[in-house]
């Protein structure tokens, strides 16, 4: 019996030397966090070291801040089989010598992305988080831009900024974000959870 996709990446450790060479010197530990069926996608970058050290993705304030968004409480949010969360990559890619997040290994999604959509099936909802994101899902390269034309995507994708606090001043410069997307994003969440 061959193991399934999901145990295939939780066994992954092709990045194990690369990360051994970060700051960080840690070992890989995938976090898979999909059903086939999901209705509602959401995609973000790489875990971080919190949610590394816990197993369960969005575990900090960056998830607080999207299941707000969403318009989501924790249950419904960590229920596979509505919404799936399948990052650029399933490792904490560690930080660099300065104590930044490096970004996610574009080996993970050469490795696992087609395989995982193909498994996952079409979702109604697509959540694109994060420059990484955008770029593998819709070929853009500017975040800012990107989430302005969100109408353009909506309802069956938003491209969203990623939810940490360090994007706190691009959202007070944003005011339109949260007076306009985020009403249609909880909107469509509703319907689909």
């Amino acid at each position: 019996m061959s193991a399934t996709l999901q145990e295939q990446i939780r066994a992954c450790r092709i990045c194990a030397q690369r990360f051994r060479a970060t700051a960080t010197r840690h070992e890989p530990r995938p976090v898979v966090w999909f059903e086939r069926g999901a209705k509602v996608l959401v995609v973000g970058q790489a875990p971080g070291v919190r949610v590394h050290e816990t197993g369960r993705p969005f575990t900090d304030r960056s998830g607080d801040r999207l299941r707000d968004w969403m318009g989501l409480d924790e249950a419904t949010f960590y229920d596979r089989a509505r919404i799936a969360i399948v990052p650029m990559a399933f490792c904490f890619p560690g930080y660099d010598a300065k104590g930044s997040d490096l970004p996610p290994p574009a080996i993970c999604a050469k490795t696992w992305r087609e395989k995982v959509m193909a498994e996952l099936g079409p979702p109604d909802l697509t959540l694109v988080i994060g420059g990484a994101a955008q770029r593998w899902h819709l070929g853009t390269r500017n975040v800012s831009d990107t989430v302005a034309s969100w109408r353009d995507h909506a309802p069956r994708l938003f491209p969203l900024p990623h939810p940490s606090w360090r994007n706190t001043g691009w959202l007070k410069r944003n005011p339109w974000f949260e007076a306009d997307l985020i009403p249609a994003l909880r909107a469509r969440v509703k319907e689909l959870t």
